[in-house]
């Protein structure tokens, strides 16, 4: 493509963050960016209900939510729903590779979390990716020729 706009089919976000601060930023940076966020909220049911009654085609989860409660369940159930998940966590889970799509490491600039998601979006469509800091995506069985 020489000129115009690359498809796109990463176009409505669920955040999923305990972290006040962090899901605002995420949020504006998101909005900003062009992306509509569908929700953001911090806690598991909210999200679950949300998935099931929205399109999303990508949730930005941490791995760690209110409540002792955790993106890991939320990542499982929107798995089996088709819609990938995109852990952003300073506490990465061994797992994630098993649930997720990819993860990015807090802390992470407004910058690296455009490109992260860019970069999901690009990884989704089977392309080539070059990995902003932080971001490490992950090749499921079901994705692999």
């Amino acid at each position: 493509m020489l000129f115009g706009r690359r498809k796109q089919i990463v176009k409505r976000i669920l955040v999923v963050e305990d972290e006040p601060l962090t899901a605002f930023e995420n949020e504006n940076v998101l909005g900003d960016a062009g992306y509509e966020v569908v929700a953001t909220v911090d806690d598991l049911d909210e999200a679950l209900g949300i998935l099931d009654r929205e399109q999303v085609d990508l949730i930005l989860s941490d791995v760690r939510l209110r409540k002792q409660q955790t993106g890991i369940h939320l990542a499982r159930a929107a798995r089996g729903k088709g819609v990938p998940t995109l852990f952003a966590t300073g506490h990465p889970y061994p797992g994630a590779a098993e649930i997720a799509v990819g993860c990015l490491m807090k802390p992470y600039t407004e910058r690296q979390l455009c490109k992260a998601i860019e970069s999901v979006d690009r990884h989704l469509q089977g392309e080539k990716v070059n990995l902003p800091k932080g971001l490490e995506l992950f090749v499921h069985a079901d994705q692999q020729k």
